[in-house]
């Protein structure tokens, strides 16, 4: 307990700082940092209730002199009064003020300052209050904001419904309102709630939606407006905060992954079209990167020529692994926070595998450690070294095959380590299927014994599906970057239909 008091009088003292540089809330950057900074203000204003309601008044003043002030602060802040869990405790540590039984002057005019406060929280919970608050504290007059919003609405309205009249009056089709991109980005920046719901919609779309089709999830993630969005790094962080914990919870699902690069893709595609120069700096978006690999990352492949991609990949190698090398596990900045920002830009994630197989030299270690890293970041230094010794002979055994005039299914499986009883759900077998696939797709002999290959390797339901998530994902980078190859193009694409009809 002792601990948590002095827990509580060290956060005390930073949300008053705090709150009060968010009091200039004029300028963009104290609103981009209150937004960043809301769920952490919240959960300290949930602990200081849990404080607050164990005292009397007096003994809260005692504690804490300046609590007035404190709240005041926090309920004249627009952004913080418009997240709806912010109001509630905020109500509830203000009661927590109130002496039922005032004995002196002081405790009356207590009692009187708190029912104003609170009836100044009622009042900015109304729809015209809470808009021209927040208006004014974006620098936007309610004049100018109202009559945009009323045509905007009129607007929608006639289209949906002549749409509805051609159509005839369609009630499968959504009643939608549309709203102009600053509205919506605005919106989201004040009501934290909405721009989560609108997650939570685009996640329930992508779960009912066709697995591993990424053009459908493409489309998904344009129509939700959120990439557009994100082009404001407050927007972007709650976003990508969002993926983290669905990929967490599903323990880096490919699913999961795919989708994070297809945001990530339509984020910069958003991004390039809204400013040619980045308005916010790289750190905004990415805070717990060094700005050198982020640069590196951010190319996309299309823009370097194809004879520097090795190189670019050797370079982001060294970079990842510095970061994760030199840095403690577990530390904010660690391996698993690399291997995230990693894992976004799947242009370059993706074409590892790739690049080792269609290069007939020795294979670089800087590539050997990126896609031991890539497939499992928990690794500890040993067991990735492991890893890559691994991985360079499973490449030795397919080069070696590469050049043999008869090809095998059956030897292809055994060079590879893949008819042992191993479990097929270990990252260094999946990382091997994925060399085997590539193989098939890019090696002269592969196209024959590609069919006998994908039928050896897919004895699970959960590893088919893994292996048509891999040749979709596949189709959609190289129709993306415009390398793939007539051949292993068709291959591919037929491939993939057979096997979608097995599932």
């Amino acid at each position: 307990m002792a601990q948590d008091s002095v827990d509580l009088s060290c956060d005390y003292q930073f949300w008053m700082q705090k709150l009060s540089v968010w009091e200039q809330a004029s300028t963009l950057g104290t609103q981009q940092d209150t937004c960043v900074h809301l769920a952490r203000f919240q959960e300290f204003l949930r602990k200081m209730y849990e404080a607050l309601k164990e005292m009397d008044s007096n003994t809260i003043f005692e504690r804490f002199p300046t609590i007035d002030q404190l709240l005041a602060k926090a309920c004249w802040n627009p952004f913080i009064l418009a997240y709806d869990e912010s109001q509630k405790i905020l109500i509830w540590c203000l009661c927590c003020l109130i002496n039922k039984e005032p004995q002196n002057s002081r405790q009356s005019k207590l009692n009187s300052w708190v029912q104003g406060v609170l009836s100044h929280i009622l009042s900015a919970l109304r729809f015209d209050k809470e808009v021209a608050l927040f208006t004014q504290g974006l620098g936007y007059a309610p004049i100018d904001y109202y009559p945009g919003l009323l045509k905007n609405m009129v607007l929608s309205l006639a289209s949906e419904l002549r749409e509805n009249h051609l159509n005839g009056f369609n009630t499968q089709r959504r009643k939608k309102i549309s709203l102009p991109m600053s509205a919506v980005v605005c919106l989201w920046l004040r009501h934290l709630p909405s721009l989560e719901k609108a997650m939570l919609h685009l996640f329930e779309k992508l779960i009912s939606s066709e697995r591993n089709c990424l053009r459908r999830i493409e489309c998904f993630i344009k129509d939700s407006l959120l990439p557009q969005a994100a082009c404001h790094p407050a927007i972007f962080r709650v976003v990508d905060e969002m993926f983290r914990c669905a990929l967490l919870e599903t323990d880096g699902a490919p699913e999961i992954i795919a989708t994070i690069q297809v945001f990530t893709q339509c984020f910069l595609e958003a991004l390039e079209k809204e400013n040619k120069q980045l308005r916010f700096a790289l750190k905004t978006y990415f805070p717990y990167t060094s700005p050198s690999l982020a640069m590196v990352l951010l190319q996309d492949p299309q823009d370097v020529p194809r004879g520097r991609w090795l190189q670019t990949l050797k370079h982001i190698s060294e970079l990842l692994r510095e970061a994760v090398e030199d840095q403690t596990h577990g530390s904010r900045g660690g391996p698993l926070e690399s291997w995230f920002l990693f894992i976004h830009f799947g242009g370059w994630a993706e074409m590892v595998a790739e690049q080792l197989l269609r290069s007939a030299a020795e294979p670089p270690a800087a590539l050997l450690w990126l896609l031991a890293f890539y497939y499992s970041p928990h690794d500890g230094r040993q067991q990735r070294a492991q890893t890559m010794v691994q991985v360079k002979a499973v490449l030795g055994h397919l080069l070696a095959m590469s050049r043999s005039s008869s090809l095998s299914a059956r030897d292809l499986q055994t060079a590879a380590g893949q008819d042992t009883e191993t479990d097929p759900r270990a990252p260094a077998q999946q990382l091997i299927r994925h060399l085997l696939l590539n193989f098939v797709l890019w090696a002269p002999g592969g196209h024959t014994i590609a069919r006998d290959v994908i039928t050896l390797m897919a004895h699970t339901a959960e590893i088919t599906h893994e292996i048509i998530g891999f040749l979709d994902q596949t189709l959609y980078r190289w129709d993306r970057l415009g390398i793939e190859s007539p051949r292993s193009g068709k291959l591919a694409r037929e491939l993939l239909k057979e096997l979608q009809t097995q599932v």
